[in-house]
């Protein structure tokens, strides 16, 4: 069943453990990730919400919106500013989502909604800031599905 979501894939793919993992240096961070499984994962479920991608793509800004960037702690001013700079770019989006909304051609299926549900279920299990930070590590999987609907 294509029921997975795009973050909760991602989450269920961090804490899985396999043979193909890749070692990702950070700075003075170094971690492990299978980014081969994760991209197959992420083009199942782009692949499976081409008519919900409108109505996904409203309820991941609302929860990075409500949620991750009002959320984010940090003392560094620069990148405070660089988090107001995203939500003012996820705002204006959302903005004119909600008129296509408005207009219903923007359709909330229930396949849109459970994937919503599962994402914001995913979220909700870790502790705020944790979840806030992730939500922002896994901001590059967003955007790139963004850029690819064409």
């Amino acid at each position: 069943m294509k029921a997975f979501s795009l973050l909760s894939a991602v989450l269920f793919l961090f804490w899985t453990p396999s043979a193909e993992l890749r070692t990702l240096r950070l700075g003075s961070c170094v971690i492990t990730a299978n980014l081969q499984a994760i991209r197959n994962v992420f083009s199942e479920i782009r692949d499976s919400v081409p008519s919900d991608r409108c109505c996904l793509l409203r309820h991941l800004l609302r929860l990075y919106l409500d949620r991750v960037f009002k959320n984010y702690q940090t003392s560094d001013h620069h990148t405070l500013r660089i988090i107001s700079n995203l939500a003012n770019s996820f705002l204006t989006i959302k903005k004119d989502l909600g008129i296509c909304h408005d207009h219903m051609t923007c359709h909330c299926g229930k396949e849109a909604t459970e994937k919503y549900r599962q994402i914001l279920h995913h979220f909700e299990e870790l502790e705020p800031q944790a979840a806030v930070v992730k939500a922002l590590g896994e901001l590059n999987i967003l955007l790139r599905w963004m850029e690819e609907m064409k």
